[in-house]
C-alpha cells in the first residue's frame, strides 16, 4: 500500500478558475517510490461555481461547507485527508516541479515536523519576484520564526503558504486558526512554538498575485483588525511555547 501525502486546498468562487493550473502543477510532481498524492479540495461555501473547475481524477476529493473563510475550509478538509503529511496549496498558487519530493525528504529527517520553501510571487504579466530575507537552507530551530516575525513587523522569514506538516501535529494544534485572515500565519507560529522545521532554498511555490485574492482586499490591511490578528497569533504561540509538556518527537 502506498504512502500518501495529502494536498489541501481551500477554494471560493473567484479563485476556482485557477484550479486547473494548480492541478497541472500536481501532475508535474515526481514522488519517491512508494508515495502518491491525494488532493483534498474544500469549497468555502456551497455554490455551483467551483465544481466545473474541479478536474476528474480519482485522487481528488471535493467537498463543500458553510462559508467560514480559508482556515475553516482547510480544517474541514482534514476530515478527508488520508496522508501522514499534509501539504498546503492555495487554489490560485502552483507548486514547482519536485516540491513534494523535497518536502517529503525534509520531513523524514530526524526531529523535523514541518517544512517550508522559497516562494516567488507570480505577477499578472507572468514575471516573478523573489523575497530578499530567505533563511539559509536547513533546520529552523524552535522559536526562530516567532522571533523573526515579531522583529520584522509581523513578517516571517518563511511563507506559510508553503507549509507541509505532519498530520498528527496539525490535528493536535487544531488545524488553522479561526481568524478572518492570517490563519496560516497563526498555524506557522504554533508549529514553530512546539517543534523544529525546515527551509528548502529551492523555489517550491509560485504565489499568484491578482486583484481578487483575499490579501488584496483593503480589509486585510485594516490596522485595527490586523493588530488584533497579530496579537492573538503571538499570544497563542507564546502560550504553546511555555507549556513544558509540548515536546514533539519526530
Amino acid at each position: 500500500m502506498a504512502n500518501v501525502i495529502s494536498v489541501v486546498t481551500a477554494v471560493h468562487g473567484p479563485s476556482a478558475e485557477y484550479l486547473p493550473d494548480a492541478y497541472k502543477s500536481l501532475l508535474d510532481q515526481q514522488l519517491p517510490e512508494g508515495w502518491e498524492w491525494q488532493w483534498v479540495i474544500q469549497e468555502d461555501g456551497e455554490t455551483d461555481t467551483v465544481t466545473p473547475y474541479v478536474p476528474e481524477d480519482s485522487r481528488i476529493s471535493f467537498g463543500q461547507g458553510r462559508h467560514g473563510r480559508a482556515g475553516v475550509a482547510r480544517t474541514l478538509a482534514l476530515s478527508r485527508a488520508a496522508g501522514q503529511f499534509v501539504k498546503v496549496l492555495d487554489a490560485d498558487d502552483m507548486l514547482t516541479p519536485g516540491t513534494l519530493a523535497r518536502d517529503l525528504a525534509a520531513l523524514q529527517r530526524p526531529g523535523i515536523c514541518w517544512a517550508t520553501s522559497r516562494v516567488l510571487d507570480l505577477l499578472p504579466d507572468g514575471t516573478t519576484v523573489g523575497f530578499d530575507q530567505d533563511p539559509p537552507e536547513g533546520p529552523i530551530e524552535r522559536g526562530a520564526v516567532l522571533e523573526h516575525w515579531t522583529a520584522h513587523d509581523f513578517r516571517a522569514q518563511v511563507h506559510p503558504a508553503t507549509l507541509c506538516v505532519r498530520r498528527d501535529l496539525l490535528l493536535a494544534l487544531g488545524g488553522w486558526m479561526a481568524l478572518p485572515a492570517s490563519e496560516d500565519t497563526g498555524l506557522l507560529m504554533a508549529l514553530d512554538a512546539v517543534s523544529q522545521g525546515w527551509f528548502t532554498a529551492e523555489t517550491g511555490l509560485l504565489y499568484r498575485k491578482w486583484p481578487g485574492q483575499s490579501t488584496a482586499d483593503a480589509a486585510h490591511a485594516h490596522e485595527g483588525e490586523r493588530s488584533a490578528r497579530m496579537a492573538v497569533v503571538e499570544a497563542r504561540a507564546r502560550a504553546l511555547a511555555a507549556l513544558d509538556e509540548w515536546r514533539v518527537e519526530a
